[in-house]
């Protein structure tokens, strides 16, 4: 399938070269990678157009300012099904979802219509990060499971694949949620609609360069959009009833 690995940047300079080096190395000529920058003032972007200039499978959307990340993933998913890609991927620019996993999701796509790169399922995990960190994450994921009745191991993990029809059949550009929530949101509208999903183990590493923008306010904000959540499942009940 034609892939697109969508990486959203802001003040991600140090990374970016790397990261791109690492994901085309591990994957096929089918699969490219789409830069979405909000305007960073590291120069990120900058450097995403002269990387992108000497290397055809790169792409790069410029967005004014800092935007959030669900909405960076919004403009990432709709330019890739504008250009006919059949999957779809959301990547960190960090390391922290390491390239070397992407060969195993690719080949899952291929039966799978959505693929979650896993830090809860057996042989998954976490380094680097302190008890705080840990139980914040694992208990954002079991707490969304409890209440939306999902049987998703990792539900706020930003490491995932989705076939195109997919993100078209759950209303993507509906999505309204931001950071943690997004992932919970779209995790659980596939489920919702009953789509193929599957996790498989990754190992979560922190990152060594930069500054995470994740923080517990944004954590929190999104565990309490969780119950908002649920009132999706009435209106796509619904909907199968009238179809």
């Amino acid at each position: 399938m034609r892939t697109l690995i969508i990486i959203p940047t802001y003040n991600e300079a140090e990374n970016l070269g790397p990261i791109t080096e690492a994901v085309l190395s591990a994957t096929p000529p089918e699969v490219e990678v789409l830069v979405v920058d909000d305007g960073s003032p590291d120069g990120t972007g900058q450097l995403a157009d002269r990387i992108a200039e000497r290397t055809p499978r790169v792409h790069v959307l410029h967005r004014p300012k800092k935007m959030g990340l669900g909405t960076a993933y919004v403009s990432g998913f709709r330019w890739g099904i504008e250009q006919g890609f059949d999957a779809l991927v959301e990547m960190d620019a960090d390391f922290s979802h390491h390239p070397r996993y992407l060969p195993q999701m690719l080949e899952l796509l291929t039966s799978h219509d959505g693929v979650i790169g896993s830090r809860y399922v057996p042989g998954g995990g976490t380094l680097n990060w302190g008890l705080g960190r840990r139980l914040l994450s694992r208990g954002g994921s079991i707490y969304s499971r409890v209440i939306l009745g999902a049987p998703i191991r990792d539900f706020t993990g930003g490491f995932n694949g989705w076939r195109t029809s997919l993100l078209k059949a759950v209303d993507f550009q509906s999505l309204k949620s931001d950071g943690y929530s997004f992932q919970i949101e779209l995790k659980y509208r596939a489920f919702l609609h009953r789509f193929n999903l599957v996790e498989f183990p990754i190992i979560f590493e922190d990152r060594k360069i930069g500054k995470s923008k994740m923080n517990r306010r944004i954590v929190f904000e999104a565990l309490l959009r969780v119950w908002s959540f649920r009132k999706t499942t009435a209106r796509i009940d619904q909907k199968r009833v009238l179809t």
